[in-house]
Order: C-alpha cells, then structure tokens, then sequence
C-alpha cells in the first residue's frame, strides 16, 4: 500500500485528478448497482400495485387539502 501511495505522489498534478475522478465514477457506479440490486421486488405484480395504491392514499389526501385550501384563498 505505501509503495502504491508513493507512486500516486510522484504523479503530476493532472494525473491524481484524473485518477481521483475515474476511482469517483467506478464507486458511483457500483453504488448505483447496488441500490438497484436492492429494490428485488418485481413492481408489476397485482400484490406490489395493490400495495403502492395503498402507500398512495395519504398523498392523495394531502393533494386534496391542498387544492381545496388554495381554491377557498382565491375565491
């Protein structure tokens, strides 16, 4: 490890910003992976649309309170 640090040192200026990236987008990607292996649910099966129509209703609601309260203030 401190040979690899060492070496990175001696590099230019440009290098380590161009290594600094490249190592920044792989660990972007792999988290991204990541974060997309996670989900594992397939969202097209009647008992996921079942579910996120539930997990919706209070959004609804909440849209609802809202259009009615800027409806009363403009009237």
């Amino acid at each position: 490890m401190k040979k690899i640090i060492h070496h990175l040192r001696r590099q230019s200026e440009e290098t380590r910003i161009y290594i600094l990236h490249l190592l920044t987008i792989i660990a972007g990607i792999i988290l991204f992976a990541l974060w997309a292996y996670s989900f594992g649910v397939d969202l097209s099966s009647p008992e996921t649309q079942a579910n996120l129509k539930n997990d919706v209703q209070p959004f609804s609601a909440l849209k609802d309170n809202l259009v009615e309260g800027y409806n009363n203030i403009s009237q």
